[in-house]
């Protein structure tokens, strides 16, 4: 028999989460696009790595990849780095494994009606789907069968073989590129955009330090501050390589922040910041 510990009561949580909008001079965006330019560019080569390994990566190589990064920018931005790549590459696995599901559902769904007399009626008792309406939809759908059945083995032939569709920026926004005319986009709009959204600027929480974070830190006071990587130290305006912006976020402290960008405007659009408050020195 278990024994029932005494009664106590769970203290309330102790975290804070922020969402700002940032203004910022000119001086942060040319430093912020920089530095995010710069991160990008590494971000694009972990992710070209962790993709190759495919599902036979282990801790080993994930140790192998933060060390060829740490390198060119610190530790702390090569395990952001390498973390945001790594569930990156892990939610287009499972985006993988969600299409073919759908993929094996629809060939089922296809091949059932197809089986069926045209117009005939479903019959929930047998389980028996309903007939194509005319003989031109029952062809119509017996080629969709074979496109999809076509898609299927393309897909399935990547997941054995641990191949995943990866996109930096996004691949709704790489195809826009094709199609500026209908998004009303002029070619340098676009490749602002594009340009931005393969930015990588965000760093992890780290539990106990001050203020949340030594790579990406917000004070008390809404003060931002950035460790600038090796390869951009010269931009630094702080002891220790630190760059600090003028904007300042109008409340939080942060374990977990990130500042990102997704257009080329004197705002720096997001910054967000989840803090533990003991660990702020709250």
């Amino acid at each position: 028999m278990r024994e029932l510990a005494a009664p106590f009561v769970v203290p309330g949580p102790a975290g804070v989460a922020v969402r700002d909008r940032l203004r910022v001079t000119d001086r942060d965006v040319g430093v912020l696009r920089e530095v995010g330019a710069f991160l990008g560019s590494l971000a694009a080569g972990d992710l070209a790595d962790r993709c190759r390994m495919g599902p036979e990566h282990d801790a080993a190589a994930w140790a192998v990849r933060k060390q060829k990064l740490t390198g060119r920018s610190s530790s702390r931005w090569a395990g952001s780095i390498t973390k945001a790549t790594h569930d990156q590459w892990a939610l287009a696995r499972r985006a993988q494994a969600a299409h073919i599901a759908w993929l094996r559902g629809q060939i089922t769904q296809i091949q059932a009606r197809l089986a069926r007399p045209l117009g005939a009626k479903a019959d929930k008792r047998e389980g028996l789907s309903k007939g194509y309406a005319s003989r031109r939809e029952w062809h119509a759908k017996s080629r969709r069968l074979h496109t999809l059945q076509d898609r299927l083995a393309k897909m399935e032939a990547d997941q054995a073989a641990g191949r995943v569709r990866v996109v930096r920026g996004g691949r709704r926004l790489a195809n826009v590129r094709h199609h500026l005319a209908q998004a009303g986009l002029e070619e340098k709009a676009w490749r602002a955009r594009w340009e931005a959204a393969r930015m990588f600027l965000a760093a992890d929480g780290e539990s106990g330090k001050r203020f949340g974070n030594e790579t990406i830190r917000i004070t008390d006071t809404g003060q931002i501050s950035i460790k600038l990587p090796a390869h951009v130290a010269h931009l630094a305006n702080a002891p220790h390589g630190r760059y600090v912006l003028d904007a300042v976020v109008r409340s939080g402290i942060g374990a977990r922040s990130g500042t990102t960008g997704s257009r080329p405007t004197v705002r720096w659009p997001t910054a967000s910041t989840t803090t533990c408050c003991a660990a702020a020195g709250m």
